[in-house]
Parts: structure tokens; C-alpha cells; sequence
């Protein structure tokens, strides 16, 4: 997974995560998403969405810069990649 982590920068000096497309900002901005490969439409598993989740649990961030230029969740980065990874579970796991 291509993350990486920037103390002291984001808002208010809070850390940022600098990520690729495992983990990507969404359009709507308020939300990520996860998936093994977006050309290919390969999503993620639940137990991988975990590790990712585990994987960025250790760093300081509030702010998460996206693959794409336009892709930023701008404050409350850590609780918005709970929250979406909580919601991207639930979605895969219907039946």
C-alpha cells in the first residue's frame, strides 16, 4: 500500500496521510474508499479493508491528500477512515 505519513503538516500542523489508490479519497470528499485495483474494478476484501485500516492506525493525521489533484478530506481524516471502512464492510457483506 502507498501511504505516507506527514507530521506536522495538515491542518493545524495535525499530520496528513499521503495516499495512493488502495486507500482514495472519494468525489464527495466526505468519504474514502478501497479497492485493489480501480482499472481493473478489483475491490478490496473485508479482512484486507482491516489491515489497511490497522496499517495507517499508528500515524497522527486529520488531513488525507488524495491520488488526485482535486481529492482532499480536509479535517477529521482518521475518524472519516473508520467511518468509511465500517460502511464499505457492511456494503460487501449484503447479501
Amino acid at each position: 500500500m502507498a501511504v505516507q505519513s506527514c507530521t506536522g503538516s495538515g491542518r493545524g500542523r495535525q499530520g496528513a496521510l499521503l495516499t495512493g489508490d488502495i486507500l482514495t479519497v472519494v468525489s464527495d470528499r466526505r468519504y474514502v474508499s478501497f479497492m485493489y485495483s480501480y482499472p481493473r474494478s478489483y475491490p478490496l476484501s473485508a479482512s484486507e479493508v482491516q489491515q489497511v485500516v490497522a496499517s495507517v492506525e499508528p500515524y497522527a493525521y486529520d488531513r488525507i491528500y488524495g491520488a488526485w489533484w482535486d481529492r482532499v478530506v480536509t479535517d477529521d481524516a482518521k475518524a472519516t477512515v473508520a467511518h468509511s471502512a465500517a460502511r464499505y464492510i457492511q456494503a460487501i457483506q449484503r447479501e
